[in-house]
């Protein structure tokens, strides 16, 4: 199998090599470019232009708000709930594992798009509610730099929370003894031991979500550009999207500083985990993380933790079905409820437009996430079984499309693709998601790769069975765990893209993520919420089917 795997690195590299540099590649000529029909004429007028704006100084100290304000946000709750999960007493513990799991089931425009239907600040619910206490004008306005932060904030506690978590269970109880038996009380311990020693995973959350906001696309475009507050990913998305005519030249340069921003913070997020090391705090002894009795704060906790659940996961999907069900946004009552029915559904699945997103994105999700776990399979196979420079580099190339945002890449890609006859197709869109979410699939299958050993193999040789044998008989059954982890992030993240597919997907090639932000656009909120939930039940649905064949095939195996 080593020899077969080594065979195959210089097409494997040669493939990841086209899906992840070309987009740079590309984006870095056209920002040297006039406009798409005049590639090659080589000049600096975009850069000079984009450069010089009166309103680019703004849009760069808005983004720096926006993604250190929403990685505060997101890493400060994640710290928080780590420590209680890991360290005290709290009830209710299987909280934790939905709130850093299942939210990444709501796609994230649909997540901004329910905080706007609640904090619109002419006719969101909330606002309604509190008019009719007798406030008068809009009480809070999400359309704020303060509402992107926070809602940015709650949709990447997951990632930061997967970050911190595990380097909070793994730490060493003799530390926090010995402080405590120096006297130092729970606080002190948290604030002068734990989190210090915590500081590599706590700095390496903070970035990652910093590199994560950065690529966001879906609070500032629902949330931002309505009350005129724009990022680089909205400033980008107007420069092609509005005006008379697209300017993909300056689209280009703006997006070469997203582009270096991201990357520098991934290179920075790299060296922060390689130095975790320096912190580790067990060893080969045993060890107990402590816990601390929270006594009579156990349940006011409980209860916080029970509601961010219900911010993160119930209050989306009801505000979404209830807004689906009744003619205008309207505060729940008896005069809502009398209003209620199935109109927005009907109309929703009578429109041609939303049927053909809806048949592009299940297409997408489906045979994109195949072909995507596919080339996956045989990138982690070269990865993992040959130990080499070109596997190394492989490697490196496999994961580098993790640091560019989908934007950036699409404006990339589009200065090819308009030279090629993929050019306003649906395969744009195909190559463009296996070239963003490889790193998706890889990660659950290079670590399955890892737990098989090789003698497995070689006991197959050795009793006469063939490479292809061994692959059908041994090594696919053990790695479909794997398989099924990586076919389920690459389908739900297809199904729910945006940033890339606003700038690949024209009349004919609409997807899901795509059509709800026109919606969106157009104020179409009881359209939205049906196409919406719509969107949510086909993620959830593949997700259910392909756990459901994978236990079915492991148990065969």
């Amino acid at each position: 199998m080593q020899k077969t795997s080594a065979a195959l690195t210089p097409g494997l590299i040669a493939i990841v090599g086209f899906l992840t540099l070309c987009p740079v590649v590309m984006l870095i000529l056209g920002s040297f470019s006039g406009e798409l029909g005049a590639f090659g004429a080589f000049t600096l007028d975009k850069y000079v232009a984009a450069y010089t704006d009166p309103a680019f100084a703004e849009i760069l100290v808005s983004t720096v708000i926006f993604t250190l304000g929403s990685a505060l946000v997101a890493t400060g709750l994640a710290l928080f709930l780590a420590y209680l999960n890991t360290r005290t007493n709290i009830p209710g513990k299987f909280m934790f594992g939905v709130i850093s799991l299942i939210p990444m089931m709501v796609p994230h425009i649909l997540f901004a798009v329910s905080w706007v239907l609640l904090l619109n600040p002419s006719n969101g619910m909330i606002n309604l509610f509190l008019r009719q206490l007798g406030l008068e004008g809009a009480a809070l306005n999400i359309y704020s730099l303060t509402g992107m932060i926070l809602v940015e904030g709650l949709l990447d506690l997951p990632i930061a929370y997967l970050v911190i978590a595990p380097a909070m269970s793994a730490f060493d109880v003799a530390l926090e003894e010995s402080s405590r038996v120096c006297g130092a009380s729970n606080a002190r311990t948290l604030f002068r031991v734990t989190l210090p020693v915590l500081r590599p995973a706590i700095l390496a959350a903070l970035t990652l979500v910093i590199v994560r906001s950065l690529a966001s696309f879906a609070v500032p475009s629902v949330i931002g550009m309505p009350g005129r507050i724009y990022v680089l990913a909205t400033h980008i998305y107007s420069i092609v999207a509005t005006g008379y005519a697209a300017d993909y030249g300056m689209a280009a340069a703006v997006g070469m500083s997203a582009l270096a921003a991201s990357i520098t913070l991934i290179v920075l997020y790299r060296r922060l985990t390689r130095e975790g090391e320096k912190y580790v705090t067990i060893s080969s002894r045993g060890y107990r993380p402590s816990v601390i009795d929270l006594k009579g704060a156990r349940y006011p906790l409980f209860a916080v933790v029970a509601l961010i659940s219900f911010v993160l996961i119930v209050l989306p999907i009801l505000v979404l079905f209830y807004t689906s069900l009744v003619p205008y946004v309207m505060t729940p009552g008896a005069k809502a409820f009398a209003a209620m029915s199935w109109r927005h559904w009907v109309t929703v699945l009578k429109d041609p437009v939303s049927l053909l997103a809806l048949k592009n994105s299940l297409f997408l999700g489906v045979g994109g996430a195949t072909l995507g776990i596919l080339l996956s399979f045989f990138v982690a196979c070269v990865i993992v079984k040959v130990r080499t420079k070109a596997s190394g580099l492989l490697e490196s190339l496999s994961f580098l499309s993790f640091s560019f945002p989908g934007i950036v890449v699409g404006i990339g890609f589009m200065w090819f693709f308009v030279q090629t006859p993929l050019y306003s197709t649906i395969w744009a869109l195909l190559i463009g998601y296996i070239a963003t979410y490889l790193p998706y699939g890889l990660r659950p299958l290079t670590s399955a790769f890892v737990q098989i050993h090789s003698h497995l193999e070689e006991s197959s040789r050795v009793c006469g069975g063939g490479p292809l044998y061994t692959m059908r008989r041994i090594v696919l059954p053990l790695l479909v765990p794997g398989i099924a982890s990586g076919w389920i992030l690459m389908a739900t993240m297809f199904v729910r893209e945006l940033s890339l597919s606003v700038v690949l997907s024209r009349p004919g090639t609409e997807v899901l993520a795509v059509q709800i932000l026109r919606f969106a656009e157009d104020g179409l909120w009881g359209r939205l919420s049906a196409l919406g939930i719509l969107m949510i039940f086909i993620s959830t649905a593949l997700v259910v089917i392909a756990d459901g064949i994978a236990k079915r095939l492991s148990r065969r195996g």
